[in-house]
Protein backbone atom coordinates (compact mmCIF):
# COMPACT_ATOMS: atom_id res chain seq x y z
CA UNK A 1 0.00 0.00 0.00
CA UNK A 2 1.35 3.67 -0.68
CA UNK A 3 1.87 6.18 1.38
CA UNK A 4 -0.38 9.35 0.82
CA UNK A 5 2.72 10.94 0.81
CA UNK A 6 4.09 9.10 -2.56
CA UNK A 7 0.20 9.62 -3.90
CA UNK A 8 0.70 13.36 -3.38
CA UNK A 9 4.36 13.07 -5.25
CA UNK A 10 2.56 11.45 -8.26
CA UNK A 11 -0.33 14.27 -8.59
CA UNK A 12 2.73 16.79 -7.91
CA UNK A 13 4.88 14.72 -11.00
CA UNK A 14 1.90 14.76 -13.25
CA UNK A 15 0.95 18.51 -12.61
CA UNK A 16 4.33 19.58 -13.05
CA UNK A 17 4.37 17.61 -16.66
CA UNK A 18 0.74 19.28 -17.59
CA UNK A 19 2.33 22.62 -16.56
CA UNK A 20 5.59 22.36 -18.59
CA UNK A 21 3.92 20.90 -21.47
CA UNK A 22 0.99 24.35 -21.64
CA UNK A 23 4.75 26.31 -21.22
CA UNK A 24 5.74 24.87 -24.41
CA UNK A 25 2.32 24.99 -25.92
CA UNK A 26 2.12 28.95 -24.81
CA UNK A 27 5.88 29.16 -25.96
CA UNK A 28 5.58 28.15 -29.21
CA UNK A 29 1.99 29.42 -30.41
CA UNK A 30 3.91 32.87 -29.36
CA UNK A 31 6.86 32.49 -30.92
CA UNK A 32 9.08 33.19 -28.02
CA UNK A 33 10.52 29.91 -27.95
CA UNK A 34 14.16 30.36 -28.91
CA UNK A 35 16.54 27.73 -28.16
CA UNK A 36 15.30 24.26 -27.17
CA UNK A 37 17.22 21.09 -26.50
CA UNK A 38 17.10 17.56 -25.86
CA UNK A 39 20.04 14.95 -24.61
CA UNK A 40 20.94 11.47 -26.71
CA UNK A 41 22.75 8.44 -25.41
CA UNK A 42 25.26 7.25 -27.96
CA UNK A 43 28.26 5.33 -27.73
CA UNK A 44 30.14 8.48 -27.12
CA UNK A 45 28.50 9.14 -24.14
CA UNK A 46 25.21 11.71 -23.67
CA UNK A 47 25.13 14.39 -27.00
CA UNK A 48 23.19 17.60 -26.14
CA UNK A 49 21.33 18.90 -29.10
CA UNK A 50 20.00 22.55 -29.29
CA UNK A 51 18.05 24.08 -31.85
CA UNK A 52 16.67 27.23 -32.50
CA UNK A 53 13.89 27.81 -35.08
CA UNK A 54 16.29 28.10 -37.88
CA UNK A 55 18.02 24.67 -37.31
CA UNK A 56 20.15 22.58 -35.22
CA UNK A 57 22.72 25.29 -33.42
CA UNK A 58 24.99 23.03 -30.96
CA UNK A 59 25.90 19.68 -30.61
CA UNK A 60 28.30 19.13 -27.31
CA UNK A 61 29.80 16.34 -25.80
CA UNK A 62 29.58 15.55 -21.58
CA UNK A 63 32.93 16.75 -21.44
CA UNK A 64 32.14 20.51 -22.23
CA UNK A 65 29.46 20.32 -19.74
CA UNK A 66 25.97 20.46 -20.72
CA UNK A 67 24.94 23.44 -18.50
CA UNK A 68 28.19 25.29 -19.46
CA UNK A 69 27.07 25.14 -23.01
CA UNK A 70 23.13 26.03 -22.54
CA UNK A 71 24.75 29.24 -20.25
CA UNK A 72 27.27 30.40 -23.12
CA UNK A 73 24.28 29.71 -25.57
CA UNK A 74 21.99 32.07 -23.47
CA UNK A 75 24.36 34.56 -23.44
CA UNK A 76 25.56 34.61 -26.84
CA UNK A 77 21.55 33.70 -28.54
CA UNK A 78 18.62 34.20 -25.88
CA UNK A 79 18.32 33.26 -22.76
CA UNK A 80 14.21 31.59 -23.63
CA UNK A 81 15.40 28.31 -23.26
CA UNK A 82 13.52 25.43 -22.57
CA UNK A 83 13.56 21.16 -22.34
CA UNK A 84 11.64 20.28 -25.29
CA UNK A 85 12.51 16.87 -26.46
CA UNK A 86 9.27 16.56 -28.89
CA UNK A 87 11.15 19.47 -31.37
CA UNK A 88 13.93 17.49 -31.43
CA UNK A 89 12.65 14.40 -32.63
CA UNK A 90 13.94 14.57 -35.88
CA UNK A 91 17.65 15.14 -34.86
CA UNK A 92 17.53 12.58 -32.32
CA UNK A 93 16.34 10.15 -34.69
CA UNK A 94 19.20 10.41 -37.00
CA UNK A 95 21.76 10.68 -34.58
CA UNK A 96 20.63 7.00 -33.41
CA UNK A 97 20.66 5.61 -36.88
CA UNK A 98 24.52 7.33 -37.52
CA UNK A 99 25.38 5.26 -34.74
CA UNK A 100 23.58 2.09 -35.68
CA UNK A 101 25.76 2.27 -38.67
CA UNK A 102 22.14 2.96 -40.82
CA UNK A 103 23.48 6.87 -41.52
CA UNK A 104 25.93 8.10 -43.59
CA UNK A 105 24.76 11.99 -43.56
CA UNK A 106 22.24 14.18 -41.80
CA UNK A 107 19.56 15.76 -43.51
CA UNK A 108 18.87 18.42 -40.94
CA UNK A 109 18.38 22.34 -41.19
CA UNK A 110 21.60 23.57 -39.33
CA UNK A 111 21.53 27.26 -37.91
CA UNK A 112 25.42 28.18 -38.02
CA UNK A 113 25.27 31.48 -36.67
CA UNK A 114 27.50 30.51 -33.60
CA UNK A 115 30.83 30.45 -36.73
CA UNK A 116 31.66 33.60 -38.80
CA UNK A 117 34.16 33.88 -41.05
CA UNK A 118 36.81 31.39 -41.82
CA UNK A 119 35.75 29.59 -39.48
CA UNK A 120 32.14 28.96 -41.05
CA UNK A 121 33.51 28.48 -44.63
CA UNK A 122 35.85 25.77 -43.24
CA UNK A 123 32.56 24.24 -41.82
CA UNK A 124 30.84 24.28 -45.14
CA UNK A 125 34.22 22.03 -46.40
CA UNK A 126 33.70 19.25 -44.22
CA UNK A 127 29.97 18.58 -45.44
CA UNK A 128 32.30 17.27 -48.96
CA UNK A 129 34.20 14.82 -46.86
CA UNK A 130 32.54 11.68 -47.43
CA UNK A 131 31.60 9.59 -45.09
CA UNK A 132 34.58 6.50 -44.70
CA UNK A 133 37.32 8.83 -45.65
CA UNK A 134 39.33 11.69 -44.41
CA UNK A 135 41.46 14.72 -45.57
CA UNK A 136 44.31 16.31 -43.96
CA UNK A 137 44.01 19.76 -42.28
CA UNK A 138 46.48 21.07 -45.27
CA UNK A 139 43.85 19.75 -47.69
CA UNK A 140 40.99 21.43 -46.26
CA UNK A 141 43.20 24.96 -45.83
CA UNK A 142 43.45 24.29 -49.51
CA UNK A 143 39.61 23.26 -50.23
CA UNK A 144 38.77 26.62 -48.77
CA UNK A 145 41.03 28.81 -50.68
CA UNK A 146 43.70 29.51 -48.25
CA UNK A 147 46.64 27.19 -48.48
CA UNK A 148 48.96 28.03 -45.72
CA UNK A 149 45.60 28.41 -43.10
CA UNK A 150 46.35 25.15 -41.56
CA UNK A 151 46.22 26.25 -38.37
CA UNK A 152 43.13 28.11 -38.87
CA UNK A 153 41.87 25.05 -40.04
CA UNK A 154 42.62 23.53 -37.32
CA UNK A 155 40.74 26.21 -34.40
CA UNK A 156 37.70 25.79 -37.04
CA UNK A 157 37.48 22.42 -36.16
CA UNK A 158 38.22 22.44 -32.69
CA UNK A 159 35.31 25.04 -32.62
CA UNK A 160 32.89 23.72 -34.29
CA UNK A 161 29.67 24.15 -32.86
CA UNK A 162 27.64 20.74 -34.09
CA UNK A 163 30.33 18.49 -34.34
CA UNK A 164 29.47 15.06 -35.33
CA UNK A 165 26.90 16.09 -37.88
CA UNK A 166 29.42 18.57 -39.19
CA UNK A 167 32.25 15.78 -39.13
CA UNK A 168 35.73 17.58 -38.28
CA UNK A 169 36.17 14.49 -36.93
CA UNK A 170 37.27 13.23 -40.25
CA UNK A 171 40.22 16.13 -40.57
CA UNK A 172 43.37 14.50 -39.96
CA UNK A 173 46.63 15.46 -39.63
CA UNK A 174 49.29 15.10 -42.81
CA UNK A 175 50.72 12.17 -40.99
CA UNK A 176 47.44 10.12 -40.67
CA UNK A 177 47.29 10.33 -37.18
CA UNK A 178 44.20 11.48 -35.85
CA UNK A 179 44.55 14.70 -33.94
CA UNK A 180 42.57 16.79 -31.34
CA UNK A 181 38.81 16.77 -31.12
CA UNK A 182 36.29 18.69 -28.92
CA UNK A 183 35.33 15.25 -27.73
CA UNK A 184 38.74 14.08 -27.24
CA UNK A 185 40.90 11.97 -28.78
CA UNK A 186 39.04 8.46 -27.89
CA UNK A 187 35.84 9.57 -29.33
CA UNK A 188 37.40 10.83 -33.03
CA UNK A 189 38.53 7.74 -32.84
CA UNK A 190 35.83 5.90 -32.24
CA UNK A 191 34.38 7.87 -34.99
CA UNK A 192 36.33 7.00 -37.36
CA UNK A 193 36.29 3.68 -36.54
CA UNK A 194 32.65 3.48 -36.95
CA UNK A 195 33.02 4.87 -40.33
CA UNK A 196 35.15 2.56 -41.91
CA UNK A 197 33.54 -0.26 -42.16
Amino acid sequence: MSSPFEALDQVDSELEARLRARLIEVAEEQGILDLTYETVETPLGALLLVATPEGLVRVAYEREGHESVLERLADAVSPRILHTPRRLDRARHQIDEYFAGKRRHFELDLDLRLSKGFRRLVLGRLLNIEYGYTRSYAEVAADSGSPRAVRAVGTACATNPLPVVLPCHRVVRSDGKPGEYVGGQEAKQKLLALESH
